[in-house]
């Protein structure tokens, strides 16, 4: 079950606590037992869960959410990577990361960083996209519906780039039995 109230409860945690399109969102997660899967660690499935909890806010604080609601837009997911690098168990506390990193002519990507400590235990690219009832909505389209007209992204990191080109690579639809 989605964990709903874990989503309000971190929405109004940073609620009037504005930030800046490129600055970073830092929360508090606690991985409880409903999180973990058979192996008694956190489950991959709901790291993703989790890292919602931290977008959700993080897009509230940075203003996006406002404009969406304002424009009758959507945002979602088109696209992810994940690297799971250390274990979390039931009940210990981790710091989340969440920022933007830029956009293209379509997508805008965020990346996403689980931290116990200084220690990176697992880190998320996302490509996400603003959508219409026409489609996708262009990120400069939406960066100047937030009073930001003319705001270029920044250079995407290489790495991202080269992601991008490779998922560009990968067949679509996938090939079926």
């Amino acid at each position: 079950m989605y964990p709903v109230i874990r989503l309000v409860k971190e929405t109004l945690k940073f609620r009037g606590k504005p930030l800046g399109l490129f600055e970073t969102h830092h929360s508090q997660h606690r991985c409880w037992p409903w999180d973990l899967d058979p192996w008694n660690e956190l489950n991959n499935g709901r790291t993703l869960t989790l890292y919602d909890l931290g977008r959700v806010p993080f897009a509230t604080r940075i203003g996006i959410t406002a404009i969406l609601r304002s424009q009758r837009w959507g945002m979602t997911v088109a696209g992810s990577s994940v690297r799971y690098r250390r274990r979390i168990r039931m009940f210990q506390r981790i710091e989340m990361q969440s920022r933007v990193l830029g956009w293209d002519h379509r997508f805008i990507y965020i990346e996403q960083s689980m931290w116990r400590g200084d220690e990176a235990l697992n880190h998320v690219l996302l490509r996400t996209a603003v959508t219409s009832a026409e489609g996708i909505v262009p990120p400069a389209k939406m960066v100047a519906a937030m009073g930001q007209a003319g705001l270029e992204s920044p250079a995407l990191p290489d790495w991202v780039q080269a992601w991008i080109a490779a998922d560009a690579g990968r067949p679509w639809p996938p090939a079926r039995d």
